[in-house]
Order: structure tokens, then sequence, then C-alpha cells
């Protein structure tokens, strides 16, 4: 606690001239005369005010939980807003900021972070506009035992984008210098010259300056970078500034994403102003990002640049301006058609839209396990070999793209050309091999992910050789998704959605059963039963009940950890894995304190498919609750079942279509249908 004292003056000082000007909304608070409204939920630990006032803090020595959480009054705010909190975390934990909206079984996590000072940090957090009301939640997680603790200064929320400043606080809106040793932004006071215009000059109050007046190296760099915004921006933004470039200057300025990645957005065309010159520059980004202010400088006498009054607006600055692409054009899962694929004329007979009934020996389709997918098959044609091209729509140039899919494998004795991936310009002329397959596990659905950006219009193109029939067997594909941006930068896992790729997902096994869910990755070790990998990747994880370790009858559950409940009808999708001669029983429950006993929302029995099938579930509940996934051992070894990719989303669900319920043999099992 001691920490804390030694730098309140700091956040004192930090934050005595906070907002003077600017309007602060509901949900403020800077725990000077109490809580504001903020409460304490009772499920976890809880926070403690200072003797002195003016912060908010979770100890480990005093904390018997994992983490305490803190929780706004409920807010109805439906116009772009950004919070401002100032914190510090001692020792080590996490702070984290969830959005709770209401009638929503989940939280929403919109930042997060671990890093330890020993003074207090500013973050930016922006929070969409939205017509339902919230909660802001700050859940401290300060580590047990390590005399670790994380407090809370202030909350700001004010109107705008967190990347919008006029520079008037001390706390520059979370903007941050980029430390060098000769040349750095500060902060100015009112800049004046004689051809300045009035308004200007009586309304510019402080603002941000670099001056080479210390560079003592050629190239000296200063960078002044916003707070990472935590959605993707498209729009306009604006500011004004200030040049002198007495013997050169370079004043650039870019967007950086998550990876690191700079593109350049604008650079000024003059190296001198007379005044303030107010610049708006057109973004399109599909990720959050940061805007870097970049000033060069070759000598002392390089001149200066200043900046101010940055603003943003979700219109775009242009009228030229193209909007946003939407790349889902490029989407097809085939369930009813080629979307906007097609085939090249003389290879009509190569690639066959095709759907397998559940059986024991064949997979079905990637999307739901009873759908359709795209095969290329020597067997439909009548000459030996082919040379199968499906082409995709044309997307526009200077974009990045990440391109997604799944392929599958059955009978190639070489793999080599089995499949390829092309990029194609406007004039069918192939520009790049973008990808091959080189090796793969046959009879698994495996994930293909790649970024690319060409400066041209252009098309994916899948192509399939066979060369010798004798060689060649079946090849499919199935899902494509194209989005804008970098595949490396994930939108992250929404609320109640798991893979298990990463864990557990915090999933609890009941300590009354006979065994548990094992979390594993490739084949299950007994044969003809189980996955042969996991339905995410094809080399990922999923949780799964091993037979040989159970006796006939023996139950296994996993559930989920508690959710709040919601007014509105709730979705449950998830994928299951039964195949074996002596399959068991597959169940779904329903948990609530208001009911003696579970309710059965879902159930199979026996055997269904050698493929990953997809289940969705519709149920209401209003009140705290738990769904409980439950595994029963069948009569054989060969009973070991499987479950992956979870979600939760608002019902009522999809109509899923009319599936066919497999159990045990069906004369078709090995029927392929057109």
């Amino acid at each position: 606690m001691s920490s804390f004292c030694l730098t309140l003056l700091q956040a004192l000082l930090l934050c005595r001239f906070i907002r003077a000007q600017q309007q602060l909304l509901p949900g403020s608070c800077n725990f000077e005369l109490g809580t504001c409204g903020y409460t304490f939920d009772p499920e976890y630990g809880s926070w403690n005010m200072d003797e002195e006032g003016h912060l908010i803090t979770v100890d480990s020595a005093f904390l018997h939980q994992e983490q305490a959480v803190l929780a706004s009054p409920v807010l109805d705010q439906q116009e772009w807003s950004c919070v401002r909190l100032v914190y510090q975390i001692t020792g080590q934990g996490s702070l984290q900021l969830h959005l709770r909206p209401d009638s929503d079984n989940f939280d929403y996590r919109l930042w997060t972070t671990n890093k330890a000072s020993d003074s207090w940090l500013i973050a930016s957090v922006d929070l969409p506009n939205t017509t339902i009301p919230f909660q802001i939640l700050l859940e401290g997680r300060p580590e047990r035992g390590s005399n670790s603790s994380v407090a809370i200064f202030e909350i700001h929320i004010v109107p705008g984008y967190c990347i919008e400043c006029n520079f008037e606080e001390h706390h520059l809106c979370g903007y941050s210098n980029s430390w060098n040793p000769n040349v750095n932004w500060y902060i100015g006071g009112q800049l004046t010259t004689e051809n300045e215009n009035q308004t200007n000059s009586n309304h510019r109050g402080h603002y941000m300056y670099v001056d080479s007046v210390y560079a003592k190296h050629f190239q000296e760099v200063a960078k002044l970078i916003s707070p990472m915004t935590t959605v993707p921006m498209a729009g306009c933004l604006s500011l004004y500034y200030h040049r002198d470039q007495e013997r050169g200057n370079i004043f650039s300025i870019f967007t950086r994403d998550e990876l690191g990645h700079y593109e350049e957005i604008w650079r000024p065309e003059v190296y001198a102003t007379n005044g303030w010159s107010l610049v708006s520059i057109d973004i399109k980004a599909p990720h959050p990002l940061e805007v870097v202010f970049e000033v060069e400088f070759n000598s002392a006498r390089g001149g200066y640049v200043a900046i101010d009054d940055i603003s943003f607006s979700p219109e775009f600055c242009h009228t030229d301006t193209e909007p946003t692409f939407d790349p889902s054009i490029a989407n097809c899962d085939f369930e009813t058609g080629l979307c906007l694929y097609y085939l090249e004329r003389a290879e009509t007979k190569v690639w066959s839209r095709v759907s397998v009934k559940p059986n024991a020996y064949r997979i079905g389709d990637h999307t739901t396990g009873t759908g359709c997918f795209l095969l290329a098959d020597t067997r439909v044609t009548s000459r030996p070999g082919y040379v199968g091209r499906l082409h995709g729509p044309f997307l526009p140039g200077n974009h990045k793209y990440c391109l997604r899919f799944y392929y599958l494998l059955h009978g190639f004795r070489k793999v080599d050309n089995a499949l390829i991936l092309y990029i194609y310009d406007e004039n069918n002329v192939a520009q790049e091999k973008v990808w091959s397959l080189a090796y793969s596990t046959k009879a698994v659905w495996r994930q293909v992910e790649f970024t690319y950006t060409k400066p041209m219009l252009s098309k994916i193109v899948f192509v399939s050789i066979c060369e010798n029939f004798w060689e060649c067997g079946l090849v499919a594909i199935d899902d494509i998704t194209v989005s804008l941006g970098d595949c490396q930068i994930t939108a992250g896992s929404l609320p109640g959605q798991c893979n298990f790729e990463s864990g557990d997902c915090a999933y609890i096994q009941d300590e009354k059963d006979k065994a548990d869910w094992l979390r594993v990755r490739g084949h299950t070790p007994t044969s003809y039963t189980g996955p042969k990998g996991d339905h995410t990747t094809g080399v990922g994880y999923y949780m799964y009940i091993e037979a040989s370790l159970m006796l006939p009858g023996h139950k296994a559950r996993l559930l989920t950890s508690y959710l709040r409940g919601s007014s509105a009808p709730q979705c449950l999708i998830f994928y299951y894995h039964m195949y074996g001669s002596g399959t068991g029983i597959l169940s779904v429950f329903l948990r609530h304190s208001s009911r003696e006993h579970d309710t059965v929302l879902w159930r199979r029995r026996g055997e269904q498919s050698v493929s990953w099938m997809r289940a969705m579930v519709d149920y209401h509940c209003d009140v705290r609750h738990q769904i409980i996934f439950e595994a029963i051992r069948g009569p054989s070894l060969r009973s070991d079942m499987a479950i992956d990719d979870i979600s939760f989303r608002r019902g009522p669900c999809e109509d899923p279509g009319e599936t066919t319920s497999y159990s045990g043999f069906s004369e078709y099992f090995n029927e392929i249908e057109n």
C-alpha cells in the first residue's frame, strides 16, 4: 500500500486539470467522496477504498479469491464514448475491463493489461455506440501470496473516440512519446505567428510540438503514438498542424497495427505553414490500430512541427473515397450452391458439389457434418487424369486479405499436386502460386490460412491436378472465408466461445461422476472410435471421454462456469463426434437452482457418424445457470465421444434443416449424393 501513497501526489497532479472544459459522462468517478455508484460483485472479492480517498485497491494480502470485480451503475449511453482509466499494478497481477450488456449471458472483455509499474498509467478504451443499456466491469487480479496489488485512481468517461485529443489535459488522452535522448514531443503553450488568423490564435491553447534544436545526429526521429483502439476504424481523421522546415524535416502520419506493421497515410505537401493548417485523412482499417505522428530531423536547424485538435468521424472526409470493401462475397460453405465460384467450362465434371449421408465410413462436410462440399474426383471423369480449376470472384487491389479454407484428402498416393492455390489477375493470368499441399493427414478436415496483398484486381483459383488415375484419390474443399486484414490479427473469441485450443475455458469437471473429460489433440488411442483430429483446424485440441478408462454406464460430466441468464432466447452451438460400435449416450442438460433436477436439452444415443456433427440447441433461462455436457460410456471400448467448438449466441437458432440421424448400420454407408 505504501507504493500507492508515494505516487498519490503524482496522480493528483496528473489529473488536477482534467476535463475542465469537456463533459464527463455517467460512470465517471475519482473516488474522492465514495464509489459513485460502483458496487462490488458479491461472487468475488472486494475492492477497498483508501483511507485518505482518491483511489480504490485490491490487495493480494486481503483477497481470499482469485479476483475482485467492480461494477458500474447501469449506463444508457447510445453515442460512442471513451473510458480513460488511471491505474497502477504493483508486483504481479492483471486488470481487465469488461462490458456487460443488459439481458446478456456474458461479459465482453474490451481491454486487459498485466504491466506492473511504480507510477500511475493511463488506459484509453473505446465504448462503441449501442442502444442496449450496459455496465462496465473492472476485474483486478493481484497474484496471491506475492505482495501484489491493483489500484484505480480515476475513471473518466468522455464523449467521442479515444484517439481524439486537444492536449488540454495533463494525461494527454493516453498519447505516449517514443523516447529519444535528443528529440521528443513536448507540450507547448500558445503558438503565435504574425500571419495566424484571429480565431486560431484566441483558442489554440495547448498543443504538442517537436523541435530540432537538440538534434545531434542525421535522421533523428521523434514519435507521438495514440492509444491503441479497441475496435476497427474507418472514417475521417482530422487535425491541425503547424510546420517550419528551416533546414529539413520529414513529417509523416502512419497507422500501426497490433503486429507492429506501419502504413503511411499522409505526408504534407508544403515545407512550411503560415499558421495552423487543417488536414483531413481517410482511414480504412479492419483491425485495431495506433496513429503514429513521426518527425525526422537531419540537423539541429531542421525547424519544428506542432499538432493539435485531433478528431475522428465515422464518415469519410472525401466524397471520392471508396467505402470499405466487404470481401465476404468470396465466402462459401457450398450449402446452397457454388456462391460466386465457377468452374472452367472444359472441366465442369472435375469439381462437383456433393453431400455424404451420416455413416461410419466416409466423412461428411466440415460445416455441419451432413451438408455439402466441393469434391474433385477422377472417377467421375472420362479421362485417366485431370486438371480442375475453381475460380473465385474478383477482389479489389491494394487490400490485405486473409483467406481461410478447409480441405480433405482420401486415397492419394502422391499429394504434390492434389491441391494448389493461385492468384489470377483480371486477364485470367496466374500471377503467383501462393500455397500447395506438401503433406496431409488423410480423412481429416484441415484448415489453411494465409495473408496476401495484390496491387491489382485479382481472384483466388483452386487447382487440383491428377496425372495418373492410379495415384489419385479424392480432394475436397469447404468453408472458404475471406476477410480484410492479416490472419495473425485475430478478433479474439467471443464470450461463451471455446475451441479448447488454449485451455479448458474454465469448464468444470463434475466431482461426483466416475470419470473426467480429457483435453487432447490428434486421434484417440483406441482404434475404430473417436476422432482423428479436432474440428477447429484438424490439428488442434478437443475434449473427449476415453472409454478404456471407464466401465459401461459410467458418466463423465463437464459443466460451464455460471451464466447470468438472459431474458432473450439463447442458442447453444457445438460439434460432437460419436463414432464406434459401442458408443453410448451424449446429452446436454440445463441446471439452475430453482429446479430440483437438471433439464434435458438435447440427446444422441449410439454411433452417429465418423464425421464431426453440428448440434444447435435452443433454450431459455433468465436466471443464473449452467450447461452440462454428459457422456455415458457404452457397452464396449469403442465408445469414445468428443465435443469441440462450443459457442452461445442470441436465439433462436437458425433452422439447421433436415438432418438424418445415424445409429449403427446404414445400407447407404458409402453413398455420395450430388
